[in-house]
């Protein structure tokens, strides 16, 4: 039902059920290995690590498994989520172009995504994610034509019919584009969600986090890494108050066991789905990001939207890759009552 705690709160602030993100527009690539064959990488397990083109080929040297090939990027998997959900949505980024870069387009086409993209003649940006027998996800990025964003590029217009827009944490890596963005986000009167995407990012970039946060940020999604180092706190309750201190909403992740969302003081769990185990947990935060901000953006209830969330998150886990299969979305529109 749409008439729960949360809705009345934010019907004034939502103008438009329509979702906007900015991200990078990457291409991924999916292999299985063991931990033994990330250690010898010298990689952590979990996270993300910026490399060149030249890496990425060198590790797929290294592996007799022949990589999977999807469209990816943290925001347009979150938005293509939204398009699946049959929500209103947009995608904000920049592509080469090359085959890898018109396939992309083609997808979010497909996905029932408006793709707002510009193009470079440089190659279009990869994710090599190496997933392990417990499906933890280790990322190797090479942004390439994504860096090329401009923020000059970036204007109120493009957000002009938008409801809430949706920033990845790794646009932090880029401070003036993550500045022009959300300040167009909030000239054009969208609410304004940031996922921060990885404990890495957020490690990285705590001082320019401390600033956009208080003045900028309406939504704001993390896991319990990420947490963590933005609020330096492991108690998951005083990690979801120091989240929640200078947002509207706040959203604490913590895996298998669900999540935490706080609005307005009021605390609302909300149960994961463990039905099987997971098979690759790629793609869980963005998928779970779109059902909760497509409930949000559409009326329903802080604990409907969870509930939303949480299917698109168990669903992903379901499969290699952020590509819910159609049977999938369908169990989960199933809950849009």
């Amino acid at each position: 039902m749409k008439d729960n705690y949360g809705v009345k709160m934010f019907e004034k602030r939502v103008k438009s059920s329509k979702i906007t993100g900015v991200g990078s527009a990457l291409i991924d690539l999916l292999i299985h290995e063991s931990d033994d064959f990330l250690m010898e990488l010298g990689k952590e397990k979990g996270g993300m690590t910026l490399v060149t083109d030249s890496d990425i080929e060198k590790i797929l040297q290294k592996t007799g498994n022949r990589p999977l090939v999807v469209p990816g990027g943290a925001t347009c998997n979150t938005i293509v989520g939204v398009g699946k959900l049959g929500g209103k949505a947009g995608f904000i980024g920049k592509r080469g172009e090359d085959s890898y870069g018109i396939f992309y387009e083609e997808n979010l086409k497909q996905s029932n995504v408006a793709p707002l993209f510009h193009t470079s003649s440089n190659p279009t940006g990869k994710v090599l994610s190496i997933i392990t027998e417990d499906a933890q996800r280790s990322m190797f990025t090479c942004l390439g034509a994504s860096t090329e964003l401009d923020p000059d590029t970036i204007t109120e217009e493009l957000f002009q019919d938008s409801g809430i827009a949706l920033m990845e944490g790794y646009l932090l890596f880029n401070p003036d584009l993550m500045m022009a963005c959300l300040s167009s986000a909030k000239e054009a009167g969208a609410m304004i969600a940031l996922d921060l995407a990885s404990f890495e990012v957020v490690e990285a970039s705590k001082k320019i986090l401390n600033s956009i946060v208080p003045e900028y940020v309406d939504i704001l999604i993390a896991n319990e890494d990420e947490a963590r180092a933005y609020t330096g706190f492991s108690d998951e309750q005083m990690a979801l108050d120091a989240l929640a201190e200078n947002v509207e909403i706040a959203v604490l992740k913590v895996g298998p066991r669900g999540s935490y969302i706080s609005c307005k003081g009021k605390m609302t769990q909300i149960n994961a789905i463990n039905r099987k185990p997971a098979k690759d947990t790629t793609g869980a935060g963005d998928l779970w990001a779109a059902g909760f901000l497509y409930g949000i953006a559409n009326g329903y209830s802080i604990a409907k939207s969870g509930e939303i969330a949480s299917a698109c998150g168990y669903e992903v886990c379901q499969v290699v890759g952020a590509q819910i299969p159609e049977d999938g979305w369908m169990r989960i529109r199933s809950l849009l009552v």
